[in-house]
């Protein structure tokens, strides 16, 4: 079995979230073909899915802030497959991608203190991408995340990549 150089674990209710995962997944495949991305809504929690999360190099989680937390679906797959990986992926790099109404701290903080028991190896600070929604309507209309912002979630999968790939991580 091949190892995945990244494996991009992301949740989007309003699209912002879907939009950073998708960058950094099509910036990762522009140095590696070993890279995969999954909604963490629909994993299957199939073998298969299990192989690529337990044998991938490095890894990204990604999720919207709700009401200051990562969304139920990212806590969900958390809580779903979390004892599978234990003592199975330490030392691994990893980066986090939050989309936030005004915060995500609270957010990385949480994903951080998850995977901290999986021993993964944080490499760059969490990237927080606020979309300033603070109105209902706000906060449940569809995102459109800058270019720029984008080219920082570009940023962190290809330092992912190529950091696995030269030995780095």
């Amino acid at each position: 079995m091949q190892l995945l150089d990244l494996i991009i674990i992301y949740h989007s209710r309003t699209n912002g979230t879907g939009q950073m995962a998708t960058a950094a997944f099509d910036a990762a495949k522009l140095h590696s073909q070993n890279v995969k991305i999954y909604n963490a809504e629909k994993i299957d929690f199939s073998d298969d899915f299990e192989n690529d999360f337990l044998n991938a190099k490095s890894f990204i989680f990604a999720c919207p802030e709700n009401l200051a937390t990562m969304s139920g679906e990212m806590k969900a797959f958390f809580d779903k497959f979390f004892y599978k990986a234990v003592d199975k992926i330490q030392a691994r790099p990893y980066a986090v991608m939050i989309c936030a109404g005004s915060d995500g701290e609270n957010t990385a903080r949480q994903i951080n203190r998850i995977v901290t028991a999986w021993k993964l190896k944080l490499v760059a600070e969490p990237l927080i991408i606020k979309t300033n929604s603070q109105t209902p309507e706000q906060i449940l209309s569809p995102k459109v995340i800058s270019e720029s912002d984008l080219q920082k979630c570009c940023e962190i999968a290809e330092s992912l990549v190529l950091g696995v790939n030269m030995g780095i991580f």
